[in-house]
């Protein structure tokens, strides 16, 4: 991993979302200036086809590198007060206080479980939805890629909401 960079620390639903809308090996194009990880405890969250495509983009393609979780005691005593006490999921939770104590910024859709956290705390997150509005300013994929990765990750199954990235507002990244 490259020292320096800010890291973008994927939950198991943007993984999800990108694998069904076929756009999981050009989500770190969007940023390229930062490095895109996925904690060993997402990993094992993420099922077949989509952990196939996961564990081929970290090996071959090399733009998203597998990070262990919780090298402290204190990360690990928050992961276990989130999941235990709080009721957050495993994924989210280990996300949250990856980011909180490296100062890097989650990748989740869920919101419901993420945002209070990550306001408190000052940890900046980006969700599927913020991926593709910078990708389109950046020119990684156009409005109607965006619109088409929704509606195809709509049909498989999960559950993004139409918007116009015209006039779309998202968290804005340094």
């Amino acid at each position: 991993m490259a020292e320096g960079k800010e890291k973008i620390v994927l939950d198991a639903d943007v993984i999800i979302h990108f694998a069904k809308g076929e756009m999981l090996s050009s989500l770190p194009s969007v940023f390229p200036e930062c490095e895109f990880v996925v904690l060993d405890i997402v990993r094992h969250e993420v099922k077949q086809p989509t952990l196939n495509q996961l564990q081929n983009q970290i090996a071959f393609l090399q733009n998203i590198s597998e990070v262990t979780f919780g090298e402290t005691q204190e990360q690990r005593v928050e992961y276990a007060r989130l999941v235990s006490v709080v009721g957050l999921g495993r994924g989210e939770s280990a996300c949250m206080v990856y980011c909180r104590y490296n100062d890097d910024v989650v990748g989740s859709s869920n919101l419901r479980d993420i945002a209070d956290y990550c306001d408190k705390y000052n940890i900046k997150y980006l969700t599927t939805l913020d991926f593709l509005y910078y990708g389109i300013k950046r020119g990684v994929w156009s409005k109607e890629d965006a619109e088409e990765f929704v509606d195809k990750v709509n049909k498989r199954g999960s559950r993004l909401p139409s918007v116009d990235f015209d006039c779309y507002v998202c968290k804005k990244m340094p």
